[in-house]
């Protein structure tokens, strides 16, 4: 089964889904093997590995075996310029940062890159990539234009954009390690404006904030930081998956 239908499946099944993210410059490869390990036994669907940086070649590679050799999930591909492909990766998010004011963000980075995912084989999924404040160091390096947080039309109107594209899911993204997630109202408005498959991501910290955001409309919650932090990742990645299980659509 390809990537983003077993990612469909799971929606359709348990509501939302769950992505962990792993940053390959941030830890060594055998080390990202068993927090991707511990995050499967916590009831994680699969692991995002790239970052808001240019981490490629062997680096990408080891990580990306050593987080195979650990778990039986999917690995997706997020990255961050064209040298963010692993042929070892099950599939590949082919995002467009739509609000960077640079045309390699949106168009540049993805023209270099795509010759290689089709001789690689890998599966490509049609994403749009939007940054919302604060942004951190993906706004930094995206060159984003921001969205404001009290913004929703704005957020609407980039996500119905990426729909008519043919963009099958959108990304709402605060920034990694953000000190403020993506608002509520601003994920319940891109939900009802649009048919895509919402992504949430950056500063969700608590199983109350991946929670409401599902509840809010969002079908997949990204968490990296708190892997990468807690002294019990697996708890605390358990703890944000059986919330994001239990929460109920508008309510």
């Amino acid at each position: 089964m390809k990537v983003e239908e077993r990612l469909k499946r799971i929606i359709s099944l348990d509501g939302a889904a769950h992505l962990t993210l792993i940053d390959p410059e941030k830890q060594s490869p055998e080390q990202a093997g068993v927090m991707a390990s511990d995050a499967e036994a916590a009831g994680t669907d699969g692991i995002m590995v790239g970052g808001s940086t240019r981490a490629g070649g062997k680096l990408l590679d080891d990580t990306v075996v050593s987080i195979k050799r650990n778990t039986e999930l999917p690995v997706i591909l997020f990255p961050a310029s064209e040298a963010g492909i692993s042929s070892h990766a099950d599939a590949i998010f082919f995002m467009s940062m739509l609000n960077s004011r640079d045309v390699y963000y949106i168009t540049g980075a993805q023209t270099l890159g795509a010759p290689i995912i089709k001789k690689l084989g890998l599966e490509p999924i049609p994403m749009a990539y939007l940054v919302v404040e604060p942004g951190g160091t993906v706004g930094r390096v995206g060159r984003a234009e921001l969205i404001p947080r009290d913004d929703k039309e704005l957020a609407v109107a980039y996500a119905l954009a990426a729909q008519y594209f043919g963009m099958r899911l959108v990304y709402l993204e605060a920034g990694s390690g953000a000190d403020r997630p993506v608002p509520v109202e601003m994920v319940r408005a891109v939900r009802e404006a649009t048919d895509v498959i919402l992504i949430v991501g950056g500063g969700i910290k608590t199983p109350e904030a991946a929670a409401e955001r599902v509840r809010a409309g969002a079908d997949i919650i990204v968490t990296g930081t708190i892997v990468e932090q807690s002294d019990d990742r697996r708890a605390r990645i358990s703890e944000i998956v059986t919330a994001i299980k239990k929460a109920k659509r508008g309510k």
